[in-house]
């Protein structure tokens, strides 16, 4: 990280903190914005969930240790529900092949393992009412997983937050893993993760999201139809021309596609994006207009979709966050 951080002339003696924040009020969303000499700080409900848990080994956590949760399982959540995809892969892409992202978060340059993070953010969605966080998942023990995983998820009851967490299935974006690596994921899952009741479930099935992005036949239906066998994880995949005539349907399909200001995929979902700026492009690919964001925002509400999606909270990487950040850029 070379570069330094340069604020326009205009702005150096009044920096505006920008939150794009969405609270829901009866039927609407609120789009907020603070200065930064005001009050930036969020509330959370009062309460605390206590989930009891254990220690069990595993030589290839860190430490040779991870928390398996032996709770009750939660409540399922209830339909529609909104929903913010989430990257807890930080400092790791603050670049982007080398390029380092454009904008200036409010809490820094952050460490996705820092308590002080998590519990912020887990307070920003709060705040805006998001129901689901949909945190990026590669396997096991990456992005050291194993340890921020348990940590968001136990803060989150900490914090007496209503807020619960499902994953985003990655490999599945730029491999075709097995039958058999999926059933041994969806397992590592279940038995580490899915019992705690900060996990996603709609209808007592964990949620589970996938990026199938280069997948393009109903085969990765098939496929995830035969491996969810025993399992019975909610599933949504990413929606590919003639999803709708496949014979294996999941639970849900939904749209990724930050380009895109807003996706409608009628009985399923609807997502919308701030803006798209990947660090290593010259330019974006969706510039960010804060009348067009109200309108989309509305619309999602409007659509009564399933599934409300925010595409993203934070990542950073392709400017897709609405994450509190400073005006001006790196």
């Amino acid at each position: 990280m070379n570069k330094k951080l340069r604020i326009p002339k205009s702005n150096t003696k009044r920096l505006i903190v920008v939150m794009v924040i969405f609270a829901l009020v009866g039927v609407g969303l609120l789009i907020r914005s603070r200065a930064a000499t005001g009050d930036a700080s969020i509330e959370a409900e009062n309460g605390t969930i206590v989930t009891p848990a254990m220690k069990a080994s595993d030589a290839n956590a860190s430490g040779g240790q991870y928390l398996k949760f032996t709770g009750t399982t939660a409540s399922s959540i209830t339909l529609p529900a909104r929903a913010a995809f989430y990257y807890p892969w930080f400092p790791e892409t603050w670049t982007v092949n080398g390029a380092h992202v454009f904008y200036n978060p409010l809490l820094g340059y952050y460490d996705s393992s820092a308590q002080s993070v998590v519990d912020s953010h887990i307070k920003a969605m709060d705040y805006a009412k998001i129901n689901v966080a949909i945190a990026s998942w590669w396997g096991k023990s990456t992005h050291s997983e194993n340890t921020r995983i348990p940590q968001i998820l136990s803060r989150t009851q900490a914090l007496g937050s209503s807020l619960k967490w499902g994953f985003y299935y990655e490999k599945e974006g730029s491999t075709n893993p097995t039958v058999a690596e999926i059933q041994a994921d969806l397992a590592y899952i279940r038995d580490t993760y899915a019992s705690n009741p900060a996990f996603a479930r709609v209808g007592g099935k964990p949620v589970i999201f996938v990026y199938n992005a280069d997948d393009t036949t109903c085969e990765v239906a098939d496929r995830w139809k035969q491996a969810n066998q025993g399992y019975n994880f909610y599933i949504a995949l990413k929606v590919f021309t003639g999803y709708k005539t496949c014979t294996s349907q999941p639970d849900s399909w939904h749209q990724y596609a930050p380009s895109q200001a807003a996706d409608s995929q009628a009985g399923y979902s609807y997502a919308i994006s701030p803006g798209f700026w990947r660090a290593d492009e010259a330019a974006p690919r969706l510039a960010r207009d804060l009348t067009r964001w109200q309108s989309n925002v509305g619309s999602m509400v409007a659509s009564k979709a399933p599934w409300q999606l925010v595409t993203t909270f934070n990542e950073w990487g392709e400017g897709t966050a609405t994450e509190a950040a400073q005006c001006g850029y790196s």
